[in-house]
């Protein structure tokens, strides 16, 4: 589990040097984010935009390239990855990024059209509170959409790294799910139940697969390898282990990721939910 302490330091950290290949990964989820928001807000000249874990500012950016007359508010609790977002985006009017916690964020009487969030929203220690205080930032009208992963099952990038966590951290997949994590919103009736009780309307949810590509060029499996020992659950497994332990863990996902191999390419399969509902 990545908690709030982890965002702000280490993780974070990781996240903010590896933002070019985690653009990679996750860029079909934006497009269909992007697409969707801007839909939604089409009879809105100058929409407000509130970015929940706004990350590197990949979908700040996007949004404002769909959208030119948008004000867009990114929030993420990685300060690191805030400094990437705002030198990102050091050319774009109308487009700001603050370090804080997105569910305690008050930015003065700023109201958004829309508030929306690409993965960073499975976090929250108490997602009905993080979501009622959405809902008092947004104006009449406004919309809530996000997207999240799937279950573990469905997702082939997470079932290709579950052996090797079951030989060196079985402990890790043991038990319930967690509360908090990256599958932590894979259960529909879960999240409609939290926005329910945040005061939110009921949501609607659309599925959507696409490729995760965690590697490319002339050593496809070598990027891909970088990025699992950089970001997400095999990054955070090797760092418990001791040299030997890790070298083998390594060797294994190094065989899988060979298996996932297209080409100039590393891809897996990824599942997610497109989740969108009226926030007032």
């Amino acid at each position: 589990m990545t908690d709030a302490a982890e965002w702000r330091g280490r993780v974070g950290e990781a996240w903010a040097q590896e933002w070019r290949r985690t653009d990679r990964t996750i860029g079909p989820v934006n497009d269909i984010l992007v697409a969707e928001v801007a839909d939604q807000l089409g009879e809105i000249a100058s929409p407000r935009i509130l970015d929940v874990g706004c990350g590197a500012g990949a979908t700040s950016l996007a949004l404002k390239d769909r959208i030119p007359a948008a004000e867009i508010v990114g929030v993420d609790l990685s300060a690191d990855l805030v400094s990437v977002a705002s030198e990102r985006a050091a050319f774009k009017p109308d487009v700001r990024f603050e370090a804080g916690d997105a569910a305690t964020f008050k930015p003065g009487g700023e109201r958004f059209d829309a508030i929306v969030s690409r993965h960073g929203v499975m976090f929250f220690d108490d997602p009905v509170a993080a979501f009622s205080n959405f809902r008092a930032l947004a104006a009449p009208g406004a919309r809530l959409v996000f997207t999240c992963f799937r279950g573990r099952a469905e997702n082939e990038w997470a079932m290709a790294i579950a052996p090797i966590l079951e030989q060196f951290a079985p402990a890790v997949l043991a038990g319930p799910p967690p509360a908090v994590g990256p599958f932590a919103f894979a259960d529909t009736d879960k999240v409609a139940g939290i926005l329910t009780a945040a005061g939110i309307a009921a949501p609607r949810f659309e599925p959507f697969d696409f490729d995760f590509v965690t590697g490319v060029g002339d050593d496809p499996v070598a990027d891909a390898i970088s990025f699992f020992r950089h970001i997400g659950p095999f990054a955070a497994l090797i760092r418990e282990l001791d040299e030997a332990r890790a070298a083998a863990a390594v060797d294994r996902l190094t065989g899988i990721a060979s298996q996932h191999r297209v080409g100039d390419t590393v891809r897996f399969r990824a599942a997610v939910w497109l989740v969108s509902s009226q926030v007032a």
